[in-house]
């Protein structure tokens, strides 16, 4: 993976991050490092499964690919935010 590469996955990690963060009702309880982390892990899993079920290319921009990733970065979000809420 070349550095543009790495930086491009920690700028779509922080915006589909923050996306899950404001899809989720409540407060969430991890820091912004957690969210980006979440939201990099998010965008590559969500790109996956649009792949997975061929709706990754389309015409202009990928729209359904953009909800999984932010599917899978909410309940990512989720996860981790009610497992940092129980430490505590």
């Amino acid at each position: 993976m070349t550095v543009t590469g790495i930086i491009t996955a920690i700028v779509v990690g922080l915006i589909i991050g923050a996306l899950a963060r404001l899809v989720l009702p409540g407060r969430q309880n991890i820091s912004i490092l957690l969210t980006i982390i979440v939201g990099i892990v998010a965008a590559l899993i969500g790109t996956a499964l649009a792949r997975g079920l061929g709706v990754a290319d389309t015409n202009g921009f990928d729209w359904i690919e953009l909800v999984f990733q932010v599917v899978v970065a909410a309940i990512g979000v989720s996860i981790v935010g009610s497992l940092r809420g129980r430490r505590r």
